[in-house]
């Protein structure tokens, strides 16, 4: 915290940040209590789903966005769609069709893991939510917390 209020040009010292958490009730992060993020990933990902997109640019100097989706319990990845354009109702439309190729496997998917991109709206959230899909959304500026759909991104 001290280093991100020194970008932000206030000059302040990491003890008077640690005297202020300390009487507001908040652990230094170690000694918080509840699992890492990892550990949440890791006890939950036989339920889980995680969804981006990446990109391909084509020799004729094009981009093609890919929607995909990985299991994590499996790493499997689902291919959802291609376009040039994406949008929110054709990435909708891509989430039903996941779920409709899924069919009884999808029973046993608790949760899906997404970024705020703002292709996922609350009409895609709603596809999966029908189906007993909890949606959780990436905190934000934090790329790490889905690292798992990067890494098993085709092209990444």
């Amino acid at each position: 915290m001290q280093g991100e209020l020194t970008r932000l040009g206030y000059q302040i010292a990491a003890s008077t940040v640690w005297k202020i958490l300390h009487q507001a009730g908040v652990d230094p992060a170690p000694c918080r209590t509840g699992p890492t993020w990892k550990q949440f990933l890791t006890a939950q990902a036989h339920t889980m789903l995680a969804c981006d997109f990446f990109t391909v640019d084509t020799v004729l100097l094009k981009r093609i966005h890919v929607l995909f989706f990985v299991e994590l319990a499996t790493r499997q990845v689902h291919i959802a769609g291609v376009t040039t354009h994406p949008t929110g109702d054709w990435v909708t439309q891509q989430a039903r069709n996941l779920l409709m190729n899924l069919d009884q496997h999808a029973d046993r998917l608790h949760l899906l893991l997404r970024d705020r991109d703002t292709k996922f709206t609350a009409a895609f959230d709603t596809v999966f939510t029908a189906a007993g899909i909890d949606v959780l959304r990436t905190p934000p500026r934090a790329p790490r917390a889905k690292e798992v759909a990067s890494y098993c991104a085709p092209c990444g």
